[in-house]
């Protein structure tokens, strides 16, 4: 029997207020707490029978939409449009059947065919387990193949693709790539371009006066904090006219070591000022910097600094630019030229005017509305900051908040921070801004490309990473038999293990760069780690492993790792000025290189008699020709003029007394080291073997 449900009479409160009549299809819109009771009770099953119909719970069916499967996420609920997935059962039988079918062809000894997928570098363990082979007998393929490789080693995907179709499976090329064709910039609608300040790029020798000039232009002083009186980082400045126009500076060393910092800048720029000294005229970094700028195809503006003094000659500095095919308007050419003086303020006004007019001729422009983009002009790790990255926007406006992607590392935008210091909320394109945010310190360089989330940055940067990885694991790699016997035959170089901390990542380059050229066939450096930032213990260790030293170049150890250092007797050296960076290593390789043996000669004996001595041998009687024989040098002897032994000389004596050395015109006698076949009318040429020491060429 099924119990009735109270009247709603008993159960509301004499409130003295009148039941307002409802209709029956509308909702409760507040029940009470013993009202839902009763309504959330199951309905009782009763007896089928003839008026008693059992009571059916109201199920969703199996092509119920609503019907769910799997686990509620609340992604999934609060977008409303879940769609049913696979069960975690079913997962696993479809599994159970793969692995029955194997067995059953693996007991009838059939071979499995299956879909290998094969990425652009993969390792030789990862491509036997999705062939499901051995590890064994994929090396034995490798080494018919004359590869000889570890199971932990990467090889290419042409080789993959060679092991694969000798096992008999399908292949599948892929490629990882597929994550950044989205990240390429689209062409712009015409109405949404804007002009944009011009980037400029200053350039030239050392000593020159670049980042003076500059200063005059920002009204600053970069110059004095600068260690040793030059530019060691690439600087990024925005400077706006009295006009209200803005030009964006980016400042290069005039070094010959940054030479990829040089070439990096003329990549990014739109404009290079060619900054020569009116004084000192054409030098060799003058003329690399003209190569760069000619590379990258970007209009040249010469900038004829230090007018003011009174040896100074801009004629001569306008005709030896004709020799590197730079002629100046004066002379009948297209190249803007101005007589500038970064000490007295002298000519700025006119270099502004030139820069302006050379960019309104190349009708710069940008979508300010785009994804930001652009490029990191210099990078480094900064105590309580993080890592700070100094960006050139080119394309779109950069905004806190926005997720990018800057070569292999990742972040999001915290904090923006322009030239002068000031935080600021967005940068538009053309301006020079301190990036804060990224997870990691990327390369000076890197392409900086704003994502839409932070699934797609992560992707991005892995896949980077992994490239980055297995290009190192492929030129370290053994490579094949022949290569092998090649490097035993040649034998291996002399290295100098290294440990490079930078402040920068501009200098880390830079360095290693300096390095890598002072090496020989026989001597050379080998950088173990370079990185940016303090030197810590993990430095001071690997060091010690290897048996190197550590270069700080403006950064210092921690008080743990100078201890460690101390203690373990692992050298660090400071820096602050690359000319001391490379004379050190410089020497320090020249003196791991074997010297060069120089023959000294001393003069010639002629064999007048030959004696038998009783337990000494032969002994000839020589008659001092020429020069002089000293006891303990090395000798030849000489035969019709043909050399038939050399040895070292064991007795030279005067009479019967030992002599330390005889002169032209005197009788000796002589006896050789384990040599008797003397004749008389033999000639003897005595000389010494002297050591010089050799020097690395600068």
């Amino acid at each position: 029997m099924v119990r009735q449900a109270p009247s709603p009479k008993a159960i509301l409160p004499k409130t003295g207020l009148k039941r307002v009549a409802r209709p029956a299809s509308a909702p409760d819109p507040q029940p009470s707490t013993d009202r839902g009771r009763e309504e959330n009770k199951k309905p009782k099953k009763t007896k089928k029978g003839k008026g008693n119909e059992k009571v059916q719970p109201n199920r969703p069916t199996r092509g119920d939409k609503k019907r769910r499967g799997g686990k509620l996420t609340i992604s999934s609920a609060l977008s409303g449009n879940e769609e049913r997935q696979h069960s975690l059962a079913s997962v696993k039988r479809k599994r159970e059947k793969e692995k029955q079918q194997q067995q059953q062809a693996r007991a009838a000894g059939k071979k499995i065919i299956r879909d290998v997928v094969v990425p652009e570098t993969i390792t030789v363990k990862e491509l036997a387990n999705r062939m499901a082979e051995r590890g064994v007998d994929v090396i034995r393929e490798l080494m018919k193949m004359g590869v000889m490789a570890t199971v932990n080693q990467v090889i290419d995907a042409d080789t993959a693709e060679l092991v694969v179709t000798e096992f008999g499976h399908n292949l599948q090329r892929v490629s990882e790539s597929d994550v950044e064709t989205n990240l390429a910039e689209q062409d712009d609608p015409e109405g949404s371009l804007i002009s944009r300040p011009p980037v400029v790029t200053v350039m030239g020798h050392v000593d020159h006066g670049k980042t003076s000039l500059l200063d005059a232009l920002r009204s600053t002083d970069v110059a004095e904090g600068e260690a040793g009186g030059i530019t060691q980082h690439i600087g990024a400045y925005q400077v706006t006219m009295e006009t209200g126009d803005k030009i964006t500076f980016v400042d290069t060393p005039g070094h010959a070591a940054f030479t990829d910092m040089r070439a990096r800048g003329a990549k990014v720029t739109d404009i290079v000022i060619l900054v020569v000294a009116a004084d000192d005229s054409v030098m060799p970094q003058t003329i690399e910097a003209i190569h760069h700028a000619k590379a990258a195809d970007v209009p040249i503006i010469v900038a004829i600094n230090k007018c003011d003094k009174p040896a100074a000659d801009a004629n001569k500095v306008r005709t030896e630019l004709l020799q590197h095919d730079i002629v100046v308007e004066e002379i009948g050419g297209d190249v803007l030229a101005v007589e500038v003086s970064a000490k007295a303020r002298t000519g700025l006004d006119k270099l502004e005017e030139a820069i302006l007019l050379q960019s309104e001729i190349l009708d710069l422009k940008a979508n300010p509305n785009a994804p930001a983009s652009g490029v990191i002009v210099e990078a480094k790790m900064e105590q309580g900051r993080g890592s700070v990255a100094t960006t050139l926007v080119q394309r779109g406006t950069l905004r806190k908040g926005d997720i990018f992607v800057a070569g292999s590392e990742w972040g999001r935008v915290r904090v923006l921070v322009d030239d002068h210091g000031h935080k600021v909320d967005e940068a538009v394109p053309g301006m020079p801004i301190e990036v804060l945010g990224l997870n990691g310190t990327p390369e000076a360089g890197d392409d900086v490309i704003v994502v839409e989330d932070e699934a797609k940055a992560r992707e991005i940067t892995e896949y980077r990473t992994r490239k980055k990885r297995a290009l190192h694991s492929v030129a370290a790699g053994r490579g094949t038999l022949e290569q092998m016997f090649e490097k035993i035959k040649e034998g291996v170089a002399e290295e100098l293990p290294v440990v490079i901390k930078a402040d920068v990542h501009g200098s880390l380059e830079a360095i290693q760069g300096a390095l890598n050229k002072m090496g020989t066939d026989e001597v050379k450096a080998r950088v173990l780690h370079g990185a940016v930032g303090g030197i810590n213990e993990s430095d001071v260790v690997l060091a010690r492993a290897s048996g190197g030293f550590i270069i700080g170049f403006n950064v210092r150890a921690n008080a743990q790792a100078r201890d460690l250092a101390k203690r373990d007797g692992v050298d660090i050296r400071y820096y602050s000025i690359i000319y001391d960076v490379t004379d050190d290593m410089r020497n320090a390789l020249s003196g791991m290189l074997a010297p060069t043996l120089k023959e000294e000669f001393l003069g010639y004996a002629e064999i007048r008699e030959v004696f038998n001595v009783s337990k000494v041998g032969k002994v000839a009687g020589c008659m001092i020709t020429s020069g002089m024989v000293k006891k303990g040098s090395k000798v030849r002897l000489l035969r019709d003029d043909v050399v038939i032994h050399e040895g070292e000389l064991s007795q030279l004596k005067r009479f019967k007394d030992d002599a330390k050395e005889v002169k032209e015109g005197m009788e000796c006698g002589m006896s050789f080291a384990n040599y008797d076949d003397l004749k008389t009318g033999d000639m003897i040429e005595c000389f010494n073997v002297i050591e010089v020491a050799r020097k690395l060429e600068e």
